[in-house]
């Protein structure tokens, strides 16, 4: 899958653009805060349906503006996908495929697979465990349409149990007690499955990985993922009917698979408290390089790679590696972002691909020869 053209009008705080994209390599270069990576947002919103950091759709419209489209033609093979997506302010999101508007925003999920790598990341290690899920969940929902489902119908039962709860209903009525019981059954049916197929998932899941980060590090460190979940060696409806009266005074549901964490570990021990910023860094891109090759193998078209800043905080070597291995013809479209268009050229260099150059300011986004 790659993007051959997008057109950009009142995004973040790119005012009007028309682009055309090289199918294989595009560098983007410029100063901080210039928008560089809100094309890369923009990018990504046609895949996803949302932002890469969840802001409210209200707040990407430029400023003074009341609205914003993105429209933009994907090719694949011999196939032709044009995506629209307009938002106006105090009107609901219009989505469209080919002309068409979805019914529901889901349906769009996984036809634009798309894979980023972001300054934004590093909460994954420093954040807390819903940015691991968030991630885990994410690449899942890319190639499991019926994963995404029974999340969607998980998060509404948990949404009802936890109204129950903060309204109080203490009498332990049988009527009180069955109204719960509905809910709960939800929450088990949904939540086993959707725990088994995460624990699947990670036993997949790691051996990539684990490739992956040792071609970039050269093989300097050892690296885990372990996926901890309370249903481990637990039954789930017990674990709910349990904790409802505690969950009563705390007012939510502390027990389910929306507490289940993925340990990342670095020579065994948590990388948050024992990794360099590098070592950091190259967690990061080594799990969002896995992710690209799973998808790949779990039958998605080749996704778009999109790499932020990505010479920040890498020493010179793991850059090389990394330029390398995404230059291979199985990565497809990649989009590069820097502050310093010498770094570019020499990474140009080197290589033989096919590529384009923009240079980015304030908004304006210009081809570069």
């Amino acid at each position: 899958m790659i993007i051959d053209r997008i057109s950009i009008l009142n995004f973040k705080n790119i005012e009007a653009t028309e682009l055309s994209f090289s199918p294989k390599m595009n560098y983007l270069f410029g100063d901080n805060g210039m928008g560089k990576t809100n094309l890369l947002d923009a990018l990504y919103y046609l895949s996803f349906t949302k932002n890469y950091t969840n802001l409210p759709d209200m707040q990407l419209i430029r400023h003074g503006q009341d609205f914003f489209i993105l429209q933009a033609c994907y090719e694949e093979g011999q196939e032709t996908e044009e995506i629209y997506c307009g938002i106006k302010r105090k009107q609901r999101k219009v989505f469209k495929r080919n002309k068409k508007e979805y019914e529901r925003l889901s349906e769009h999920i996984g036809l634009i697979p798309l894979v980023m790598i972001s300054p934004a990341d590093a909460l994954m290690i420093q954040g807390g465990s819903d940015e691991r899920r968030k991630f885990v969940d994410m690449l899942i929902c890319q190639y499991d349409k019926i994963y995404l489902q029974a999340l969607i119908h998980y998060n509404k039962a948990l949404l009802q149990r936890n109204f129950l709860l903060k309204n109080a209903l203490l009498s332990d009525t049988p009527e009180n007690r069955s109204v719960f019981e509905i809910w709960e059954e939800q929450l088990v049916h949904y939540g086993k499955w959707i725990y088994e197929k995460r624990k699947n998932f990670i036993l997949d899941f790691l051996p990539v990985f684990k490739k992956y980060y040792n071609i970039i590090s050269s093989e300097h460190e050892r690296v885990d993922l372990q996926y901890e979940s309370q249903l481990d060696g637990a039954s789930f409806a017990s674990l709910l009917s349990e904790k409802r009266e505690r969950d009563k005074l705390l007012g939510y549901t502390s027990a389910g698979i929306h507490k289940d964490d993925f340990n990342f570990l670095l020579d065994k021990y948590l990388i948050r408290k024992t990794g360099s910023q590098g070592q950091n860094k190259t967690y990061l891109i080594a799990l969002k390089l896995a992710q690209f090759s799973f998808l790949v193998q779990k039958g998605s078209p080749t996704p778009i790679l999109l790499l932020d800043d990505l010479f920040d905080k890498l020493d010179a070597g793991r850059v090389e590696q990394i330029v390398r291995l995404v230059a291979q013809p199985e990565f497809g479209q990649i989009f590069i972002t820097d502050t310093n268009r010498k770094h570019l050229d020499e990474t140009l260099a080197g290589m033989s691909h096919p590529y384009k150059l923009f240079q980015v300011d304030r908004g304006a986004i210009i081809e570069k020869k």
